[in-house]
């Protein structure tokens, strides 16, 4: 839920073992862990990263600090991810989310550049939300010749163009976009895949598209107005529907009781709501 920053290297290493073991013990060992390693400083991320790698971690995804955002010059930012990526032992990706980076907006042509230069740089995640950046890296990547001229170090980890909202899934597929990591996924992963999955298919049968479309119009409005609630917000949307969520960790303020049910009972949220129990078979949640 984006809460990686708040907790203490003991508590991630925690988490990490327990998602593993949830995961294995549910039939899925085959699914991967992505684990947020980013850190003040270039040497408390290498640490952080090794040992979310020693603990189970199958990726990690690596934010820039913004702590001295505007004294990090764009030699600085590619230092700091190709010496991270060098150290990690694990594949990384690039997280670009410059509303918890100070204003860090990395551009297209600094991220082309990491994906060729570095091999142990698997993807980047955009939550800037800029689908002509997101175009042109995918096209990039996207290069007949990309995998023979910059292999990976690990060739089961190729580079990965992802959106970090769900409100352009579908152009995204349209761009050679590979998907995208969200948090609305938490709240509503079967409509989440729904729409990926159509998105996909409509690349090479276009009546997949309209209800593709539809699809994406409810879940692009409602990633919009739960968004606007911060992580608090979506944390309340989770806790309505399957349980669990509870409140951000301090310094953040959680939702005040009647803006949590005005969030709830948004037409947008409902109607979410609707699609994610008709697709998972379940009436109530």
């Amino acid at each position: 839920m984006g809460e990686a920053i708040h907790l203490s290297h003991a508590e991630r290493v925690r988490l990490i073992h327990a998602g593993r073991k949830a995961l294995d013990n549910a039939g899925f060992s085959h699914v991967p862990t992505i684990v947020g390693t980013g850190a003040g400083s270039t040497r408390e991320t290498i640490d952080l990263t090794n040992e979310a790698a020693a603990a189970g971690a199958d990726y990690a995804i690596v934010i820039a600090s913004g702590y001295f955002a505007g004294a990090l010059t764009r030699a600085a930012l590619k230092t700091f991810f190709v010496e991270v990526s060098q150290k990690s032992p694990i594949p990384v990706l690039i997280y670009n989310f410059p509303g918890a980076s100070g204003g860090i907006d990395l551009d297209s042509d600094l991220i082309s550049e990491l994906a060729k230069e570095c091999s142990n740089i698997c993807g980047v995640k955009l939550t800037c939300g800029n689908v002509g950046k997101l175009t042109r890296i995918a096209d990039v990547v996207a290069d007949p010749n990309f995998v023979s001229k910059y292999p990976r170090k690990n060739p089961q980890a190729p580079f990965l163009v992802l959106g970090g909202f769900t409100d352009f899934v579908v152009p995204s597929a349209f761009a050679n976009a590979h998907g995208a990591i969200t948090g609305l996924a938490n709240v509503a992963p079967y409509s989440i895949m729904k729409v990926h999955e159509l998105s996909v298919a409509s690349r090479k049968d276009l009546s997949y598209l309209p209800e593709a479309q539809r699809l994406q119009g409810i879940i692009a409005r409602a990633d919009y107005t739960i968004a606007k609630a911060s992580i608090a917000g979506t944390k309340h949307i989770l806790e309505k529907m399957h349980g669990y969520g509870g409140v951000p960790r301090k310094p953040l303020p959680p939702m005040d009781s009647s803006a949590a049910e005005a969030l709830w009972e948004h037409p947008h949220t409902q109607d979410l709501v609707r699609l994610e129990r008709e697709l998972s078979g379940k009436t109530r949640a």
